[in-house]
């Protein structure tokens, strides 16, 4: 079943060093494209957590942002950069001021970089962070077939409307023929032409080959059929339909230029109106 390109999602859970927030959306494009806004101290989980996104989206952008609020345990002893508090102790004694005034704990405290938090265990919240990201796929992927089932319905409602259409000019074509030959018959009686029967008879019958659109109309009920086989299949059928789509133009063209009735041009042109409609839809099919 197809599946739009276009959902939000958004998992809180609990974890040893938190609360973690994923907040996922995607939108239609041509390819896969993953964007993640991470805290400084994940940048190492990055490309894991990228694999775990394409591994089940194929196309779309792809916004990702995962939010840590840390909360330090009140028994955990603060973190003291020495190496830093050393170089500031020296800095302040090598100063050239006479009987300086001694250097107060809280404000080497209040320096930046001194006093900082405990560096997160990437070992431990690596797995849970997978599967709050997998979380929040289950839920954006569960919403894109939510609406990759309206879209399959707005295609087939349109597919049906072009089948109708197809049929009704497969019906008209023998009177259009008669009236051809009928009109051609009555202009060289008008003029009072003489003519050879058998040669106005081939006359006739190679300008209704030429306008002849059983070929056309052929192609564009293979072409509907396969929308319809291929909105049925797992795999993403974006790019394909699309691709129908162009076919399903080229035939609706096709038979516009061959028109020799105003019932057929009409024909041709809600024909492109109805593929256009589906075109639009499927830009936003994976």
């Amino acid at each position: 079943m197809i599946q739009s390109m276009t959902a939000f999602g958004r998992v809180e859970r609990q974890i040893q060093w938190g609360a973690a927030v994923c907040e996922m959306r995607t939108v239609n494009h041509r390819y896969l494209e993953v964007t993640l806004r991470l805290p400084d101290d994940l940048r190492a989980l990055e490309t894991a957590m990228r694999d775990r996104i394409s591994a089940r989206l194929s196309r779309g952008k792809v916004e990702c942002q995962i939010r840590l609020d840390r909360q330090e345990a009140s028994d955990e002893p603060l973190a003291i950069n020495q190496p830093l508090v050393q170089q500031l102790l020296a800095a302040a004694g090598a100063l050239p001021i006479a009987n300086p005034a001694p250097l107060q704990p809280l404000d080497v405290l209040r320096w930046p970089g001194v006093l900082g938090r405990t560096v997160l265990d990437l070992a431990v919240v690596n797995g849970p962070l997978l599967e709050l990201i997998d979380a929040t796929l289950d839920m954006l992927l569960e919403t894109r077939r939510r609406e990759g089932q309206r879209i399959r319905t707005l295609i087939l409602d349109r597919c049906t409307a072009i089948s109708a259409i197809t049929a009704a000019a497969r019906r008209a074509m023998p009177e259009i023929i008669r009236n051809i030959r009928e009109r051609y018959l009555q202009r060289a009686r008008e003029i009072e032409l003489q003519l050879d029967a058998d040669r106005l008879e081939q006359e006739i019958l190679l300008l209704v080959q030429k306008l002849d659109v059983a070929e056309e109309l052929d192609r564009l009920e293979a072409h509907v059929a396969e929308v319809r086989h291929v909105l049925d299949q797992e795999q993403p059928a974006g790019r394909r339909l699309d691709f129908l789509m162009q076919e399903l133009n080229r035939e609706a063209n096709t038979l516009g230029s061959k028109a020799g009735t105003l019932e057929s041009s009409n024909a041709s042109v809600d024909l492109k109106v109805l593929i256009e409609q589906i075109r639009e839809q499927i830009q936003n099919v994976e």
